[in-house]
């Protein structure tokens, strides 16, 4: 199974998050989208999971959860924004949620993959959205296999206006 890993988009859904989640089979959005119209673009390409994100107004907020718990080919994923945790870092969310074995969460706009306490895949696939901090767009793609740990990379999103 193949996941498309999403956050902080803002409101701007770059066109070349369609071409990297071509092939995707479920998508993960991990918060701060910004508007809902921007989820229905996305559950065009296929069944989406989302979380709200700090920034995210009361219809996004009254829609979607802070923290979404899914399994997936036999993974215990837990998808969440993190800000509820301050800085989010690996180790943090894994005590936060200790049954996960995949976590996926936002916030921060830095891409990040990872591996906690040998068995715990952590994945912040970047931010989607309007450049900040002088980070290139990014979305990720996680790799899912029964038996196997999961298999994941960043995306970077291409754009010449960047």
């Amino acid at each position: 199974m193949r996941l498309g890993v999403i956050a902080d988009t803002h409101g701007l859904l770059r066109p070349q998050v369609f071409a990297a989640f071509a092939e995707v089979d479920h998508i993960l959005h991990a918060g701060d989208l910004g508007s809902l119209d921007l989820l229905t673009e996305l559950q065009a390409l296929g069944p989406v999971t989302a979380v709200f994100g700090n920034t995210d107004g009361f219809d996004v907020r009254s829609c979607l959860p802070e923290v979404a718990t899914i399994e997936l080919d036999g993974f215990d994923i837990v998808l969440t924004h993190g800000d509820q945790l301050g800085s989010p870092t690996p180790e943090k969310l894994n005590a936060a949620f200790p049954d996960a074995q995949i976590i996926v969460y936002g916030h921060t706009h830095r891409p990040l993959l990872t591996v906690v306490d040998v068995v715990v895949t952590v994945m912040n696939p970047g931010s989607a959205g309007p450049r900040r901090f002088k980070l290139a767009p990014s979305v990720g793609i996680l790799e899912l296999e029964p038996g196997i740990p999961p298999r994941g990379r960043i995306v970077p999103l291409i754009d010449s206006a960047d």
